[in-house]
């Protein structure tokens, strides 16, 4: 692919897979995916945040922590010991906070930091280390998890390097507020002084919730963090970078402006945009992480503010092909308007897989679609796969499932649900060589890598 060459400066293409996705559910089999990808010519591997989730949720946008790997993707590899103190010495800043975080929560059975005696809550330096001294053993035991993880993702990215595969992170633009970032750096976001947050993150009222949506995610205290030019954002990025070679910013447009919601209201429908800091954090985020590296999530309602600050920053937008035949001409996600500085989706993991959204349609879309279609006489989902293979924007990315023309049981995650998400696994054996054969040809007839 050329070591010269920015990710976007030549046309790629990509698959949507989470780690937890894979056959083993883990890291065992990454080694493996990336040489179908290799096999295959794509040279993207595209996942969700590998962050540490709550127990009972799954989410990997709802973590304990932005910074730390999640023990559970850890495979059966085999990691030597040389290097861990090194390593832990080099990643204290959040490392620290994060294994003192989650021993603390274990040892309050759970509880939220913001019910923990208000020491502990406030991260009183002689009242954690207190508590902490009958969890020493676990305390080790995390930072263990950490360092392992890391090791294993790191000889996965040494193979993909090897195999001419890049790939592809995910960062929400939010965290939860019960983490350990909250937690360790509440002077950061907007908390009363018992911890509890005074706004709280959604969207307003639209055609899909009348209400709004409630995130409940803290804002940022935007004055504190560029108090310091934005240190604890630079931190986030260079460890994203250390782990990916581009970088997905979910729900980019909070960095033009927020809503805000009143903790204590009822509903999103009280809610206000409030303007952020965005062509600051950005500057800071695109010095930080390296020019060509990072990608906008920019789905939704976006305004002309919005593309303008993703313009001027350089950032690449999504095209989701599933959004674009609602019957209007000027619909930014059909492939006339995609551009090269693109990166074109059939679905996202919040969408359905295209063989179930193709079920759905009625028989005035569908006639829509075959009309842009490459082959209108081509089955789905691969005819859509070929659509979005074809488009003007650099790179092409494609969830598995798709590939796979698996149905709507095998979806990701359906937003405004808590249950049945996160959890889709691919059989055993489904990225073989015929497959990779398939996708292949379609990479070359494309002119992709």
């Amino acid at each position: 692919m050329g070591e010269q060459h920015r990710p976007m400066d030549v046309r790629r293409a990509g698959v949507l897979l989470h780690v937890t996705s894979l056959p083993s559910g883990d890291l065992s089999d990454a080694p493996g995916f990336v040489d179908f990808l290799a096999d295959a010519g794509c040279t993207v591997w595209q996942v969700l945040p590998l962050v540490p989730t709550h127990d009972g949720d799954g989410s990997p946008y709802n973590s304990l922590s932005a910074m730390a790997g999640n023990p559970d993707l850890v495979g059966d590899l085999d990691v030597p010991d040389d290097g861990f103190a090194e390593w832990s010495a080099a990643q204290a800043a959040w490392l620290d906070p994060y294994v003192e975080f989650v021993a603390l929560r274990e040892l309050q059975d759970g509880a939220h930091w913001w019910t923990w005696d208000p020491a502990l809550r406030d991260r009183d330096a002689a009242a954690v280390a207190e508590a902490l001294g009958a969890a020493v053993d676990r305390v080790d035991a995390l930072r263990r998890e950490q360092w392992v993880f890391a090791q294993q993702w790191e000889r996965v990215r040494e193979h993909a390097r090897s195999r001419g595969v890049l790939l592809f992170g995910d960062l929400p633009i939010f965290v939860s507020l019960d983490s350990a970032d909250v937690w360790a750096h509440r002077d950061l976001f907007q908390l009363d002084a018992s911890g509890q947050p005074i706004t709280v993150t959604g969207c307003p009222p639209d055609y899909f919730a009348a209400d709004g949506q409630r995130w409940n995610n803290p804002h940022y205290d935007w004055d504190a963090m560029a108090a310091d030019g934005f240190a604890w954002w630079r931190a986030r990025i260079a460890r994203q970078r250390e782990l990916f070679d581009l970088v997905r910013i979910d729900h980019f447009r909070g960095f033009e402006a927020a809503w805000h919601i009143p903790a204590d209201a009822p509903t999103a429908r009280d809610g206000a945009w409030v303007t952020a800091p965005g062509d600051e954090v950005l500057s800071a985020l695109v010095e930080t992480a390296g020019p060509g590296s990072l990608v906008a999530e920019d789905l939704g309602v976006i305004t002309p503010a919005v593309d303008a600050l993703r313009l001027r920053h350089g950032l690449p937008g999504m095209k989701v092909l599933q959004f674009a035949f609602d019957g209007s001409p000027d619909n930014p996600y059909l492939p006339e308007h995609h551009g090269e500085q693109s990166v074109v989706y059939t679905g996202t993991h919040d969408n359905d897989t295209t063989a179930g959204w193709w079920a759905e349609l009625d028989d005035a879309t569908r006639a829509s679609v075959r009309r842009h279609l490459p082959d209108p006489a081509e089955p789905m989902p691969w005819a859509l796969v070929r659509l979005a293979m074809s488009s003007t924007a650099r790179l092409a990315v494609v969830p598995a499932q798709d590939l796979l023309a698996l149905g709507s049981d095998c979806r990701m995650n359906t937003p405004g649900t808590e249950t049945g998400n996160w959890t889709w696994r691919a059989d055993p054996g489904s990225f073989g060589a015929e497959l990779a054969a398939r996708l292949g040809a379609l990479v070359e007839d494309t002119d992709r890598g």
